[in-house]
C-alpha cells in the first residue's frame, strides 16, 4: 500500500491499495469512524480506560495497515486518556476525522 500525502491539510490523501485488499482497507477505515463515535461516547462518560484501549489498538493497527498517521493519532489518544486529558482526546479525534475525510483509495491494477 502506498500513500501520497499532500502538504495542505485540505487536500486529498491518495492511498494506492492492491486489489487483494479491496475489502480490508475500507473496513479498516470505517472502523476508525466507529472508533470516533465510541470515544466520543466514552468521553461523555469519563470512561478513560475504554479510550485508552481504543487508542492503543489504533496505534498498533494503523501501523500494520500502513497508516502511520492513524498510528500516531492512536498513540496520542492513548497518552491523553492516561492523563485524563479530555481536551487532548477531543483534539486528536478532530484530527482523525479530518484525516479520514481526506483519504481517497485508488486500487492498483
Amino acid at each position: 500500500m502506498e500513500q501520497k500525502q499532500n502538504s495542505s491539510a485540505h487536500e486529498d490523501i491518495l492511498v494506492r491499495v492492491d486489489p487483494d485488499l479491496r475489502e480490508i482497507v475500507p473496513d479498516f477505515l470505517q472502523n476508525r469512524h466507529n472508533d470516533i463515535l465510541t470515544i466520543n461516547d466514552a468521553v461523555r462518560k469519563n470512561d478513560y480506560e475504554t479510550i485508552r484501549i481504543i487508542g492503543h489498538s489504533m496505534k498498533g493497527s494503523g501501523g500494520g495497515y500502513g497508516f502511520d498517521a492513524i498510528s500516531g493519532i492512536g498513540a496520542a489518544i492513548e497518552t491523553a486518556a492516561k492523563k485524563k486529558n479530555q481536551k487532548g482526546i477531543t483534539e486528536q479525534l478532530n484530527i482523525l476525522s479530518s484525516y479520514l475525510k481526506r483519504i481517497k483509495i485508488v486500487f492498483s491494477p
